[in-house]
């Protein structure tokens, strides 16, 4: 009998906060680990100014919490869809396209899998959700033109895609013995993505899948709308948000709502924002949030006010509360961060969560004591209030929780290997 070969292609599944590298091969774990012993690289890039070098992951946060000069960048694929793309930014002291960016980050993951591999790889399966963009198809089907550019850019001549939900599906459908009818909830941090996918043991073995999947759906939110929600509702308060000028207007929330998206923090840095908010400081009633808001941008603090909000959110899934020590801002301010908040910011978008899944079973013209099981994966699916918002809608289907962070890479292996060998 011959040995089973490893697979040709691998599958990369670029998340927004997370992305993992999937090979499969004899006798070794499908993930590549791809910093130190752990599978997930976190979607971040910091230019170390000091050192005029990037640095990724796990590392490029520590350098940055650690105060070295530079700039962090995290929720890279919130680019993708989105007109900041077809920009430039300022990466140290000189001007570098989102694309280029991209290409930096995806290069990288690639570079990794290699240098464990032994060798190089030139095909690839890319997860992607089922809408990079809600409502509007041509831009949808160009943020997935420009990833593939990008892949092919760092060197993959092979360029295909997966949905994510149906990569994690292939994932599950691995560990079966009988079949079931599955609903796969993955919420990643830019998207909560649906599939609703017959699946068995004797069905993994036939090459095309398409009439196993009954419907997908999904919607632009994910963890990081969470943690936007999270931080204007609990933390900016603090800052201003909310507050009144002596018009009795309230005041602009361009600075607050930009601190609180990943991707758009960079701008509040900037001397035409500051300039605005300058002017406007004379204005207000009471200025204690504009110049706490003031202190924050001038140590260029927002990365690290939203990455304790993120740890908020975490800790949340299993406490009840979390104070949040502000000292950076403030000599003995704290911020007493709850649940029950947490779960009254997020309410409405997991309101357009609840309707995606009810959109997705009606045109499968399926039940809902029709599903057997709900597949949970995704690093947002923990959050209690979205995972019991979507089970109650399906009161006979039992509940799976799979790899949140690797059961999308895993299936995109399984699919690389069955169609590039």
């Amino acid at each position: 009998m011959s040995t089973p070969s490893p697979a040709r292609a691998v599958g990369i599944d670029f998340g927004t906060s997370n992305s993992t590298v999937g090979w499969l091969r004899p006798g070794a774990e499908t993930l590549i680990a791809l910093e130190d012993d752990k599978i997930t690289l976190p979607s971040v890039v910091f230019f170390n100014m000091e050192e005029r070098r990037p640095v990724y992951g796990r590392l490029a946060l520590h350098e940055y919490l650690e105060g070295y000069e530079g700039r962090l960048m995290r929720s890279l694929k919130s680019l993708l869809g989105s007109k900041l793309i077809k920009h430039d930014t300022s990466v140290l002291g000189t001007a570098m396209p989102f694309k280029d960016l991209l290409a930096l980050f995806i290069g990288e993951l690639k570079k990794r899998a290699e240098a464990a591999a032994g060798h190089s790889f030139e095909q690839v399966v890319l997860g992607r959700p089922v809408h990079f963009v809600d409502d509007d198809a041509a831009a949808d089907q160009e943020a997935e033109d420009t990833l593939a550019e990008v892949a092919r850019k760092i060197g993959f001549k092979d360029v295909s895609f997966q949905f994510e939900p149906i990569a994690a599906a292939f994932d599950y459908e691995s560990t079966l013995t009988r079949e079931e009818l599955v609903l796969i909830v993955d919420i990643g941090g830019g998207t909560s993505d649906f599939s609703l996918v017959r699946l068995s043991p004797q069905r993994r073995m036939v090459d095309d899948r398409q009439s196993d999947i009954l419907a997908t759906g999904g919607v632009h939110i994910g963890g990081t709308d969470f943690d936007k929600q999270l931080s204007l509702q609990g933390v900016m308060p603090l800052f201003g948000y909310g507050s009144r000028m002596k018009s009795g207007a309230y005041m602009p929330t361009s600075t607050h709502m930009n601190l609180a998206t990943w991707h758009t923090i960079n701008s509040v840095y900037s001397q035409k924002s500051q300039l605005a908010l300058g002017s406007m400081r004379y204005d207000i009633e009471d200025t204690l949030g504009i110049d706490r808001l003031f202190k924050l941008i001038e140590q260029r603090a927002g990365h690290w006010l939203a990455m304790e909000v993120e740890e908020t959110k975490i800790q949340l899934t299993h406490a009840k509360n979390r104070v949040v020590p502000m000292d950076r801002v403030e000599s003995g301010l704290t911020v007493d961060l709850t649940r029950e908040l947490f779960e009254s910011s997020i309410d409405s978008l997991l309101e357009r969560v609840r309707a995606s899944v009810t959109s997705l079973l009606n045109d499968a013209g399926i039940g809902v004591t029709d599903v057997d099981t709900v597949f949970f994966t995704g690093g947002s699916s923990g959050i209690p209030a979205l995972r019991n918002s979507v089970a109650a809608m399906l009161p006979k289907a039992r509940h799976v929780e799979g790899n949140i962070f690797g059961s999308i890479g895993s299936g995109l292996a399984i699919e690389a290997k069955k169609r590039y060998g």
